[in-house]
């Protein structure tokens, strides 16, 4: 479990304990979500997003809001799991 703050926020990230993933690839994923910053705030409670890293894959979050900010990494696809049908558009993140 991981605590950070953006714009005064206080967010705690967690980990479903059905995915395993070491402390390099968890501490690559703080590192996306401080990219994606300010816009954490968009999401609700009880919705969910993802973001595409090469290195790792698909990384599945969920939002919840209530008693605290909470993001959960529910899943993590990796990106020969993904199906593409002519998507041009989605490209994972570096």
């Amino acid at each position: 479990m991981y605590r950070f703050s953006i714009e005064g926020d206080e967010w705690i990230l967690r980990f479903s304990p059905q995915v395993y993933i070491d402390s390099d690839d968890k501490q690559t994923i703080l590192f996306a979500l401080l990219h994606i910053g300010v816009d954490l705030d968009k999401y609700s409670h009880g919705s969910a997003f993802i973001i595409f890293t090469k290195k790792i894959g698909a990384i599945v979050f969920d939002v919840d809001r209530i008693p605290s900010l909470i993001l959960t990494v529910s899943n993590i696809i990796p990106e020969d799991k993904w199906y593409s049908r002519d998507f041009p558009s989605m490209k994972p993140l570096s």
